[in-house]
């Protein structure tokens, strides 16, 4: 025997489970197979917002529009002669009106024990999905409202709906059970249906700059691409360990490499990592590269999409944004301010790291980076430590932050400034806004002894307990091999990107389904 849910004795829920067999007895069936509304709740109040649409005698006498509408049912409130109430679709409410004599139920036979009316009022429950045929009319105060002419039931409900005053309050309820948080809070269904809009206008975005979208594998032999500790599984049909992927960047430079001119991959990737308000360890990221373009072209077409997202959604390129608990107005529009790392170190921080000795910039960093990683650093991995201890929260309006140390990335081409690629920096950037990272781009390294160089570095690093250092990735290094032409790449967080849109605190509040430790 399988164990009772709690609400299995729920006194409402025993209530709903026994009209079930009254319905059924009554001739309707409460699972309907198939209903054809002809209109949304949203569509018909803007059609006739302006419009006259007649009286209720119009309706009743069927001179008026007519529509079908299905939804959920949530609110109703019997008066007499009539009874009104609010059906919600996905695009929003609209009121209705049932009539005790030109109503009728689809299915019920009538009787004078059960008229449709009655059973209208003792059988359908709030939160029951319901469809409504009918002609338009608008009361005396003005509401649009649909005369029932004939009402079927879609779907009866086994338990009810939060209740209406409190609401939905709690939000790791919110997350978990999301079908309810878009029932109950307008807020959330527009978060998420704008997250599709943004989506939608990413990829038209790559298609019309001339980019194909392709797919890659989740399951890898070898993950690489990122720092992070990836999830591991095994393949029972190969008997072999494999990995969900970090990064999408390995196999779209393979396909650079097969001579393919410019891809992008809007997908999931995973990282065995930290939960917070910025990180999911599943969470959707766009990777993009083309051909014979370095960092600078990755520049343009990274903030020439932040510049065209704002303008479909909003028709300007000044939005605002959220940080710190206050909102926060960010101009898009292009071009953005760029500037080396090291330069924004001077400028924000008051740091200049070209005057300071390595132990000075351990003093400068003692309080801040653990002892072990402090002692281990570089200069370069200092310099980068220094940008994000000191520099980084001050980026609130749009940067592209250029020229980082190659501690930082073993993917990357050095500068060609001689002098620059010298002091071990190397043509990388990332776009900063809020104080938050929204964007990783490098001229990519095509040169293949230099490659297998550095991923040595890492494979050398992950063998020395470094679990976010990647393996050694022998095919990809063949690839390079094989001749892969200059090129330039692009990754970015779409869940940021869509907080960043819709002001949303948290990432859980943009993800349908966020991760979430499972109920007791």
């Amino acid at each position: 025997m399988f164990p009772e849910p709690e609400y299995h004795h729920h006194e409402e829920y025993r209530n709903r489970l026994a009209k079930i067999a009254e319905i059924r007895a009554l001739g309707v069936d409460p699972y309907p197979h198939h209903y054809t509304p002809t209109a949304h709740a949203e569509q018909l109040l803007k059609e006739y917002e302006n419009q006259p649409v007649g009286h209720s005698e119009d309706a009743a006498a069927g001179t008026t529009p007519q529509v079908t509408v299905a939804g959920r049912l949530i609110l109703f409130r019997s008066m007499g002669k009539n009874a009104f109430g609010h059906v919600k679709d996905e695009t929003g409410k609209i009121q209705f009106m049932c009539n005790r004599e030109l109503t009728v139920v689809n299915g019920l036979s009538s009787s004078e024990e059960m008229t449709p009316m009655k059973f209208i009022e003792k059988k359908i429950d709030l939160g029951d999905i319901i469809g409504i045929e009918g002609n338009l009319f608008r009361t005396q105060k003005g509401e649009l409202t649909i005369f029932v002419k004939r009402l079927t039931l879609l779907c009866k409900t086994l338990l009810p709906l939060p209740d209406k005053h409190s609401g939905l309050a709690d939000k790791g309820v919110r997350y978990r059970k999301r079908w309810l948080d878009l029932i109950t809070n307008p807020e959330s269904t527009t978060i998420l249906l704008m997250r599709s809009r943004i989506v939608q206008i990413v990829r038209a975005y790559f298609e019309a700059e001339g980019f194909i979208e392709v797919e890659t594998p989740v399951l890898q032999n070898v993950y690489g691409g990122a720092a992070a500790r990836p999830f591991a599984t095994h393949l029972h049909a190969l008997d072999q360990e494999m990995f969900l992927r970090i990064s999408l960047e390995i196999p779209l430079k393979k396909l650079i490499a097969g001579g393919l001119g410019k891809v992008f991959e809007m997908s999931k990737v995973f990282r065995n990592e930290g939960i917070d308000r910025t990180h999911n360890p599943e969470f959707t990221e766009l990777e993009a590269y083309a051909a014979y373009w370095d960092y600078n072209d990755t520049m343009r077409l990274m903030e020439n999409l932040f510049e065209t997202i704002a303008l479909k959604l909003f028709n300007t390129t000044k939005i605002l944004a959220f940080k710190d608990d206050k909102f926060i107005e960010i101009d898009l529009k292009t071009p953005w301010k760029r500037m080396s790392m090291v330069d924004s170190i001077r400028t924000y921080a008051n740091i200049d790291v070209d005057k300071l000795s390595d132990d000075q910039m351990r003093h400068l960093l003692q309080d801040k980076v653990e002892s072990a990683t402090l002692r281990k650093a570089t200069r370069g991995a200092m310099i980068a430590l220094l940008f994000e201890e000191f520099a980084e929260e001050h980026l609130i309006q749009p940067h592209h932050i250029i020229d980082h140390p190659i501690e930082t990335t073993p993917l990357c081409k050095l500068h060609r400034d001689p002098a620059l690629a010298a002091q071990g920096f190397v043509e990388r950037f990332e776009t900063f806004i809020l104080g938050g990272e929204y964007s990783n781009a490098y001229t990519e390294l095509n040169d293949p002894v230099l490659q297998r160089k550095l991923l040595e570095d890492q494979a050398t690093q992950r063998a020395s307990g470094n679990v976010e250092a990647s393996p050694l990735d022998e095919e990809f290094i063949e690839a390079i091999c094989q001749g892969m032409p200059p090129a330039s790449g692009i990754g970015m967080g779409i869940d940021r990107l869509v907080m960043l849109f819709t002001q949303a605190q948290s990432i859980r509040d943009v993800l349908y389904f966020p991760l979430m430790k499972p109920e007791e």
